[in-house]
């Protein structure tokens, strides 16, 4: 896709861009050359009903229609990424961490908020569209974005269009087994991917070892201080159990990521999330599965990559898809 064509008609137009999470929503004023001119923050979690979100989420509207007028400009679309399973009309079909929003419309909800094209997308697959818009994948039209956080989220796109399934649902790539009767995971099924190579399967890994008692210098952190970037620092400061930990990591999204070689023959797949800043660290491991479990010629044409646009690639995205008719397949 070639965004400066893309966003021509959009040139002195604005978008805006809404990140909802389970702890905080964040919102942005994006020109057409996905510059972030004004940002808003502020806590979901103070919400029980839509009613309340909403309410917040308007006021910030208007004062960056204000920021738009002020220079000669107006507001051409709203996006919005939210975690949870989307339907193509906006509507939420389950938020597990807002519960509240089981069921509401929000795309009809944010249209009410003004004159302006509105879509309502998963956060995981706002982050993909960020990113191909406007980051590490923007000269592909076929990759997998995969987020590693808390949990482990996907989003595919395919001939330069967003696939979302019959339903919505698709690109649940943390849920790919990779340990058959492994870990149980929150889906119902065992062995998930998420279990294993997401923030919370690195610190549960960790901590398995830890209680077998092996040595480590992670053994001195708090709670608090436990994090996956601790493991990482860890990693590179030499600690051979959090190495350990990041190349188990590593060879089970390699299982992962060969399944996806194998089916779609992608050109890229894009690393994003907190633990991708220990990417490096698990290519080793990661490279030997695709190596030994890919088909050599889609191994040789997939280049993995790391996000280029950090935390903001999902509230860039959810901004920039909401200007685009044709975003979604089929």
């Amino acid at each position: 896709m070639n965004t400066s064509d893309d966003m021509t008609c959009l040139q002195g137009r604005f978008l805006i861009g809404v990140d909802l999470g389970g702890t905080n929503c964040r919102m942005a004023l994006v020109d057409h050359q996905g510059r972030i001119c004004r940002r808003e923050r502020f806590s979901s979690r103070r919400f029980y009903h839509v009613d309340g979100l909403m309410d917040k989420i308007e006021i910030v509207c208007r004062e960056f229609e204000d920021a738009a007028r002020d220079t000669g400009g107006e507001i051409a679309a709203l996006g919005a990424g939210v975690p949870g399973l989307v339907d193509y009309q906006g509507r939420i079909m389950v938020a597990p961490n807002l519960s509240w929003l089981n069921g509401v419309d929000f795309s009809a909800r944010l249209a009410e908020l003004g004159q302006w094209s509105v879509r309502v997308i998963n956060d995981a697959n706002a982050i993909a569209w960020g990113e191909h818009a406007w980051g590490a994948v923007r000269d592909n039209s076929s990759f997998l974005a995969v987020t590693l956080g808390t949990g482990v989220g996907g989003g595919l796109v395919l001939g330069g269009r967003l696939w979302v399934g019959s339903d919505g649902a698709a690109g649940e790539f943390g849920h790919v087994v990779v340990e058959p009767d492994g870990r149980p995971c929150g889906c119902g099924s065992r062995g998930c991917l998420e279990q294993y190579a997401s923030a919370t399967g690195i610190l549960r890994s960790v901590r398995e070892e830890l209680a077998q008692g092996r040595r480590s210098s992670l053994e001195s952190l708090d709670a608090d201080a436990l994090t996956a970037l601790a493991v990482g620092r860890a990693a590179r400061e030499g600690d051979a159990l959090a190495l350990d930990v990041l190349n188990d990591a590593g060879r089970r999204l390699g299982q992962g990521l060969a399944m996806i070689a194998n089916v779609l023959n992608p050109e890229a797949v894009v690393i994003c999330g907190g633990v991708s800043l220990s990417l490096d660290l698990m290519r080793p491991s990661l490279d030997g599965e695709m190596s030994r479990r890919a088909f050599e010629v889609c191994a040789r044409r997939l280049r993995i990559v790391a996000g280029e646009l950090g935390d903001d690639a999902g509230i860039l995205g959810a901004a920039h898809i909401a200007g685009c008719a044709d975003a979604l397949w089929p």
